[in-house]
């Protein structure tokens, strides 16, 4: 694939190579990756709602643990059931 860029756009291109020292098809292509991946990509929106999460087990235990912390008793006894 071949795309025609502008000469404004590449001059800005060849400058963030060699700033980077990169060369400017590494630049070019690594902006156009960030650009593909961002959050707010709908693709990437898409995937990530469609992708089961998977916990760690460490993650797991903690809100199980946190759950359990959290518990209130069945009955809580009042002022007036201690007659």
């Amino acid at each position: 694939m071949t795309i025609q860029v502008p000469d404004d756009l590449a001059r800005g291109l060849e400058a963030m190579a060699a700033a980077q020292q990169k060369s400017v098809e590494h630049v070019a292509l690594d902006s156009l990756r960030s650009l593909l991946d961002r959050a707010t990509s709908p693709e990437v929106v898409l995937r990530a709602v469609r992708e089961p999460s998977h916990p760690s087990a460490t993650a797991v235990d903690d809100i199980e643990a946190a759950n359990g912390a959290a518990r209130l008793p069945a009955h809580d006894p009042g002022a007036f059931d201690k007659l």
